[in-house]
């Protein structure tokens, strides 16, 4: 009842040598069930054995046969992501969540046959990842999680997920999955693709889209809402600049949108009537 990560996800960390993946491995861990999806590191050369009881390996094919793992988290350097990014794919890890920024196009080009063999799913480079709430988290998404329900969300920007939160719990409102997207989209999932497994997903009964639609990708997503969206799509686009055109071509659509960030709370709850399920 989500789309990419749930319980049964099991997540290597790719850099775990370095301080900040270590810190983010920390706070993944202690994220929803995090210490039972968290189950293994890699860090080349073999220079660390063990972190905070999760065993770390030289590879991520060597993890992926010891643990069953079918996650990665991407945080090494712009330098190495490339090459982390190519290594999972190959291992056949069938998501990859990059957190770093600044890969060089060279090496995601490089990347992109391996990917496509394995028809590997890539979030990002430099996305602040995805989280199902109360189950599990992948990468550095900021502020207070939103509770539980059945809205996806999709943030342009991961600054806003605080506010989202804080006006779902007041209107009784929760979320499926919360995916954050680079900006731009270079290489790994894109707006269009998200909406197409939210659509699909059984536990998502709405789309929240918090931020622009990539300009390359706009027209694509607009023609597709306009003819296979069944749910409903609550938008939140700012009403000037060059944003202000999407905004109202979503609208054509029949998308339900707002330039204000304080009323999404009530324009989410009066599209969608809060509904739970026994997710335990």
């Amino acid at each position: 009842m989500s789309i990419l990560v749930n319980r049964a996800t099991r997540i290597v960390v790719h850099g775990l040598g370095d301080e900040a993946g270590r810190r983010h491995a920390t706070a993944c861990r202690e994220y929803g069930q995090g210490k039972r999806c968290v189950v293994a590191g890699v860090v080349a050369g073999g220079s660390v054995h063990r972190f905070d009881g999760i065993p770390v390996f030289e590879s991520v094919a060597e993890a992926r046969a010891a643990t069953g793992a079918n996650a990665c988290m991407v945080h090494d350097d712009a330098e190495r992501a490339g090459a982390a990014i190519d290594e999972a794919a190959e291992a056949g890890m069938p998501l990859i969540v990059c957190v770093g920024n600044g890969v060089p196009a060279a090496s995601l080009a490089r990347a992109a046959d391996a990917l496509r063999r394995g028809g590997t799913r890539l979030l990002g480079p430099g996305c602040a990842g995805v989280m199902t709430p109360d189950e599990v988290r992948i990468g550095n998404l900021p502020g207070e999680a939103p509770q539980r329900g059945r809205i996806g969300v999709i943030l342009r920007s991961p600054a806003l997920l605080a506010e989202v939160a804080r006006q779902f719990r007041q209107h009784g409102l929760g979320a499926s999955t919360v995916v954050s997207l680079s900006d731009p989209c270079r290489a790994g999932l894109s707006h269009l693709e998200l909406l197409q497994l939210f659509e699909a997903d059984a536990g998502t009964d709405a789309v929240l889209l918090a931020g622009p639609i990539d300009d390359e990708s706009e027209a694509a997503c607009a023609a597709w809402i306009a003819t296979h969206l069944r749910k409903p799509l609550i938008g939140w686009i700012a009403d000037s600049g060059p944003a202000a055109s999407q905004r109202a071509r979503l609208a054509a659509c029949g998308a339900h949108m707002t330039h204000e960030l304080a009323s999404l709370g009530t324009l989410t709850a009066s599209v969608v009537e809060p509904q739970w399920l026994p997710f335990d």
